[in-house]
């Protein structure tokens, strides 16, 4: 009898439940985030692909997946478990995979109501909220009781598939591609929450503009990546792609076609907005072909709004105004590749091989930031290894032309210090300071960690300020404009971080980091070559932001940059 092979969905479920017990049993949350990018990966494949992938032994070909989550996924597919499942379940308290779906419980939660009242599912403790039985657990009230009943219930609602931008794009650009290749498309792009670079994706917006736009629509449909077509019009028509994401396509002819890009793109504030512009000033967008979106701005009397901008966030007062930035920062403005881990720490590639992939995009430095002692989870350098990598990027500088400097990510401890003495600090080219344990401090005490650390006399990099992992963990709960305060009166710089579990700051706070005067550093916190690439997401955040190219420190040549950053208080 042939064996039986279990699925994307059953193996995505389990390295979901994965990366929630690490979390919960706070192992380092780099491997929760590689079991949810795997997880991410999983269930975006039909069964039939994830086992060809592997029978032939490819699943280290998918971003993301290294060897040991090939073999782990393996393991699932063929027997349905996993022995490092297994063992994280008997750490646990019972319950405790089912139950870490409710954000509210953490594992002293968990342990507190499986003692109390034997609840090891989400189905029994809804039961015991509802009888009222959890305010009167130690440690809970009715306060935590309503709250917790509040997000059970929201589990049971339906939601539509959210990716991060990667995962959008990598399916996007071939779809895009596959339109653009359409006989009578002359124009065709993704528009919507994609174009405006918005940290997750539900619906990927296409708009084609097409001079037999009933003949590209149906090619369009018979894409090999979309799933399932629904709902059809004349101009357009909603579709399930193969990844479960959503499609919007929208199908007008070429004079059209900027009018109807710009409608897709915009929030629907920003439309509103230039709908109500428009009617005002007796201005119609639909007379004659539109050489562009920028003619669109220009008739309504406003400065070209690029998309990452078009929020309805003051950008078209701005327009109006004069003050909107007209250079933002741009990927090829960037020189340098900064938050950069290597096989010391955490990362997957060596000194030589991350300065190689760097020379090799063309960027003429790079510095190499490991972690510090503290983060013992991640292979934190102790000062001797700390010396040790010194020499080797002394030895591959030799090798390369692109400019190594080395450094730190240094963990902000409990009570604000740097995981370094000032000694072994100043003598690095580069301090980034990060929060890596200890998220759920209150504000009050979270805010004063932060600003010891930000006031710290060497010069440093608030590194992914707020901690947040988009789609599974909040941001750290602190009074970000005080901190910021203390940032400007003090040597140091907001990372834009790139990874695009991370993004972080949100655009909100790197707006209000320009308004104080802070400099930035768009970062890649690249753990292995491919994650240079993250400069792409970096920059579209700091887009967002509405930072400028001379705001950023690492559009600066080597020099100029090393000097930025110098964590000597006197150099």
């Amino acid at each position: 009898m042939k064996a039986k092979r279990h699925g994307s969905a059953h193996i995505a479920r389990a390295l979901h439940e994965m990366a929630r017990l690490t979390l919960l049993a706070r192992e380092t949350p780099f491997r929760a985030r590689a079991y949810a990018r795997g997880a991410s990966v999983v269930e975006r494949l039909d069964d039939a692909a994830l086992a060809t992938l592997v029978a032939e032994g490819r699943l280290t070909e998918l971003r993301g997946v290294g060897p040991g989550l090939a073999a782990i996924i393996t393991e699932l597919h063929a027997t349905g478990a996993s022995r490092a499942l297994n063992a994280l379940r008997e750490r646990l308290p019972a319950g405790a995979g089912e139950l870490s779906r409710v954000s509210a419980l953490g594992l002293a939660k968990i342990a507190a109501l499986s003692r109390a009242l034997g609840v090891t599912t989400v189905a029994e403790l809804r039961a015991a909220c509802e009888a009222g039985r959890v305010r009167a657990v130690k440690g809970m009230g009715e306060k935590t009781e309503r709250r917790l009943l509040e997000q059970i219930r929201a589990l049971d609602e339906p939601r539509r598939v959210r990716v991060l931008l990667p995962d959008a794009l990598g399916v996007a650009e071939p779809f895009v591609a596959h339109c653009r290749a359409i006989p009578g498309v002359r124009h065709a792009d993704y528009a919507g929450d994609l174009r405006r670079a918005a940290e997750t994706v539900e619906s990927l917006v296409v708009v084609l503009g097409a001079s037999r736009p009933a003949a590209a629509l149906e090619r369009a449909l018979a894409s090999p990546l979309i799933a399932a077509v629904g709902a059809r019009e004349a101009d357009g028509a909603r579709a399930t792609l193969s990844t479960g994401m959503g499609l919007e396509l929208r199908v007008v002819p070429p004079a059209r076609y900027a009018a109807a890009l710009l409608d897709a793109t915009g929030s629907p504030a920003h439309v509103e907005h230039l709908s109500r512009l428009a009617r005002a000033r007796g201005v119609s967008l639909d007379e004659g072909e539109l050489a562009g979106e920028a003619e669109i701005y220009r008739r309504l009397g406003l400065a070209y709004v690029p998309p990452e901008l078009r929020e309805d966030a003051g950008e078209i007062e701005a327009a109006a105004d004069g003050s909107l930035p007209r250079d933002l920062v741009r990927e090829e403005d960037v020189q340098g590749f900064v938050h950069c881990h290597t096989v010391y720490s955490d990362g997957r590639h060596s000194v030589a091989q991350m300065a190689r992939a760097a020379e090799a995009r063309g960027l003429r430095y790079l510095t190499i930031t490991d972690h510090s002692p503290t983060a013992s989870y991640a292979g934190g350098l102790s000062v001797d290894r700390l010396h040790a990598q010194w020499e080797e990027i002394a030895r591959v500088q030799e090798e390369v032309s692109v400019r190594l400097l080395r450094g730190t990510e240094s963990d902000i401890l409990a009570d604000g210090s740097l995981d370094y003495p000032d000694a072994v600090l100043e003598r690095l080219d580069i301090v980034i300071a990060s929060v890596h344990a200890r998220h759920r401090m209150g504000a009050a005490e979270m805010t004063r960690r932060i600003t010891r650390a930000m006031a710290h006399p060497c010069f440093k990099v608030w590194g992914h300020a707020l901690g947040r992992l988009v789609l599974s963990r909040p941001p750290i709960d602190c009074r970000v404009e005080e901190i910021l305060d203390v940032i400007a009166a003090s040597r140091a710089a907001v990372e834009i971080n790139g990874d695009p579990n991370r993004l972080d700051l949100p655009p909100r706070w790197i707006r209000a980091a320009r308004e104080r005067g802070i400099p930035f550093v768009i970062s890649t916190d690249a753990h292995a070559i491919d994650e240079l690439d993250n400069l792409r997401y970096g920059v579209a955040m700091a887009r967002r932001g509405w930072v400028r190219r001379g705001e950023v420190l690492n559009t600066r040549g080597p020099e100029a940059f090393a000097r930025a950053v110098s964590p000597a208080a006197r150099r």
